[in-house]
């Protein structure tokens, strides 16, 4: 008898399952997830964004955003970091003046930065523009070579190092006193912190940024100033305990990476970290920002939120809600 056969004649052999004696138990002693009361509202005309929040069903996302607003909101009544992290890309979907009208409103006591969002914010205040075309410039050698970007961004980083400042300190400097040279000054994120008083710590990579492979790049210089930024990113850090907020924007490595170095360094001197929320904001979920920011450094304390959709969606969204869900 082949082999085929007598697999054959072995599955034949099965017969269904008698399940006359399953047991069942009534649906309402059920722990069902979901409920009428967790379903979305229509909206009414007129209602604004606080119509339309209060109507989003409590499930999933539509919970996850309001407990971020709601976290962020109780974090500025409580005097707790509120702490944004942005990668280059917000800057290019055009929000500066969104998070600058947060700054002005408390909902951002410290900015940080990869070096991508520093040299895109950095461009807004020079010229109004950013965002270069990669593919044009690619096979000529002539992406990322713009004299004016490289050169004044690494002189403002050599002299401010020099003088013991960070590198966001530096440029946010170096646009407030550049005059002429940033007539758009006040479009920009670095130079409204500064202004402001909030802190901007950039932490860089070497290699990553076109400003890099310009002959005024100084290694030395982006290294001890990306290091003094990470030191004061650690102290602010300490202030998330008990209510505040950490915000992943678009960054979808180095600042996650960053982010839960600090705060394992923090925890390592003694500084009570715990209580705290961290969101990530993007419009896919990577590793990183996940393991990094949502869930390693909340572990068994404080909360997570993950909330998918583009920035210049999102944002403005999360800004105008909480703007509505503020006493002032």
């Amino acid at each position: 008898m082949s082999l085929r056969i007598m697999l054959l004649m072995k599955s034949n052999s099965y017969k269904p399952l008698d399940n006359r004696s399953m047991r069942t138990q009534p649906i309402r002693e059920k722990n069902a997830k979901v409920d009428l009361t967790k379903f979305a509202s229509i909206y009414e005309k007129g209602s604004g964004i606080s119509g339309l929040i209060k109507g989003l069903p409590q499930i999933l996302a539509g919970r996850d955003f309001c407990d971020a607003v709601e976290a962020i909101v109780q974090a500025k009544k409580n005097k707790r970091a509120i702490i944004w992290g942005l990668g280059g890309h917000v800057v290019k979907c055009g929000l500066n003046s969104v998070l600058i009208d947060l700054m002005d409103r408390g909902f951002i006591s410290a900015l940080v930065f990869n070096g991508a969002t520093a040299i895109h914010d950095f461009e807004i205040a020079m010229v109004g523009s950013t965002s270069e075309d990669v593919e044009k410039g690619l096979p000529t050698g002539d992406f990322g070579t713009s004299e004016e970007t490289s050169h004044w961004m690494n002189d403002s980083i050599n002299k401010g190092v020099s003088r013991g400042k960070g590198i966001g300190k530096s440029l946010g400097e170096s646009i407030i006193k550049g005059g002429q040279r940033f007539p758009h000054a006040e479009s920009s994120l670095l130079a409204s912190a500064i202004q402001k008083d909030i802190p901007v710590t950039i932490h860089v990579a070497i290699g990553t940024d076109t400003i890099h492979t310009h002959p005024s790049a100084d290694g030395s210089a982006l290294g001890k100033g990306s290091l003094q930024d990470f030191r004061l990113l650690a102290s602010i850090i300490c202030r998330l305990h008990n209510g505040g907020v950490y915000l992943n924007c678009g960054s979808a490595v180095v600042l996650p990476e960053i982010f839960l170095k600090a705060v394992s360094l923090v925890r390592n001197l003694g500084h009570p970290l715990e209580k705290f929320t961290t969101v990530n904001l993007d419009f896919l979920q990577h590793y990183r920002p996940t393991q990094n920011v949502i869930k390693r450094p909340t572990l068994g304390s404080g909360q997570g939120i993950s909330l998918t959709g583009h920035h210049e969606l999102m944002i403005p969204l999360l800004a105008a809600t909480l703007i509505e869900a503020s006493d002032n």
